[in-house]
């Protein structure tokens, strides 16, 4: 075979990409080499990286104990990140909790298969623990900050520290969004929205699209002005803008397949970055790819507390982005004031 026809390794293209890309982010780069963050990471010249023991109640287990952390978890479309501390997680059956004023995340444990341990060689960036699923994505990271405890990060790591790496390739890579999709049945709307309106808890939507067989974006599309609406495109820069200049408390969720992370107070700076609309607070970042939204949607809710008004945003595979809800807990109606921001926001043009 002339050499002119041998295909660089994946190594060799990623050393291209960031000779030519310095300051290219690990996901963007797994992206444009078509393999999972997972592979690029077993192979950085620039870490120590660790495999460690799946073992996901050890894992947050000891996480719990590491002090103030940034938590990360991100989807094609936006990244959030929230620094705090982890309480004690609740994991059962394939399911977790991490509830706590700082960090709030649902754990979906069935798809997750890998966890490594990741010591940069540069100094100025920080240790962390990278969770994975079976196609190599990243679903959850845990990054230490200056004012962690790191003998507790030594100490999780050399217990969990597992020799050798896993013999299995990773899995084909799947979309990221986490909804159900559309099994192909024909919807009976009448019902649809008769199942919707008779909601009594906001958690169970998701057991009615389920139910009908229907993604959650369908849904929205077939049940109807009252109850889910579209709003323009760009819609997130005017709420974001709206929240932070009111004060108003927000809920921000984002997620993928195996993990949803949520901010529960304020926002305060907002920055527009080229395509990026962001929040830089000091304990909340969020970066959302606005270009990427191609519908969003205000949608009602009925349950016993009042309806709950939630903002919610999908990209061009119906998958979603990030949903925007009033800060509240159970058996308490939502804010008047996030109700009148979200109503207020622009329609989508036609709408």
């Amino acid at each position: 075979m002339p050499l002119d026809t041998i295909e660089p390794s994946l190594a060799e293209r990623w050393k291209a990409l960031r000779a030519a890309e310095p300051n290219i982010r690990i996901f963007d780069a797994a992206a444009r080499l078509e393999t999972g963050e997972m592979s690029l990471l077993r192979i950085d010249p620039e870490a120590r990286v660790r495999r460690l023991k799946p073992d996901w109640r050890a894992a947050f287990d000891g996480i719990s104990a590491l002090g103030r952390t940034m938590a990360l978890t991100r989807n094609r479309s936006c990244v959030h990140e929230r620094k705090g501390t982890y309480g004690r997680a609740k994991i059962d059956a394939g399911t977790g909790l991490v509830l706590g004023e700082d960090i709030d995340l649902r754990l979906f444990l069935s798809g997750w298969r890998h966890v490594y341990a990741v010591e940069p060689a540069d100094t100025k960036r920080r240790p962390s623990l990278q969770f994975f699923d079976a196609a190599g994505s990243a679903v959850h990271k845990v990054h230490l900050l200056e004012e962690s405890d790191r003998s507790a990060f030594d100490a999780l790591v050399g217990a969990l520290a597992e020799a050798g790496e896993p013999a299995e390739a990773p899995a084909a890579a799947r979309g990221h969004g986490g909804e159900r999709p559309d099994d192909g049945r024909p919807v009976d709307v009448a019902a649809l929205r008769a199942a919707w309106l008779a909601l009594r808890d906001t958690h169970d939507f998701f057991a009615m699209l389920r139910k009908f067989g229907v993604s959650r974006l369908r849904a929205f599309e077939l049940a109807g002005a009252d109850l889910a609406r579209p709003l323009a495109r760009n819609v997130v820069t005017a709420l974001l803008d709206r929240a932070s200049a009111s004060g108003v408390s927000i809920m921000v969720f984002v997620g993928n397949r195996g993990c949803i992370q949520i901010h529960t107070g304020p926002v305060q700076n907002i920055k527009p970055m080229g395509p990026w609309i962001n929040v830089l607070d000091p304990a909340f970042n969020l970066h959302l790819r606005a270009d990427l939204v191609t519908s969003a949607w205000l949608v009602r809710k009925p349950t016993d507390d009042g309806v709950v008004t939630s903002v919610e945003l999908f990209d061009a595979e119906g998958g979603t982005i990030a949903m925007f809800f009033g800060a509240r807990k159970p058996g308490k109606p939502e804010l008047p004031a996030w109700r009148m921001l979200a109503e207020g926001l622009p329609e989508a043009e036609g709408g």
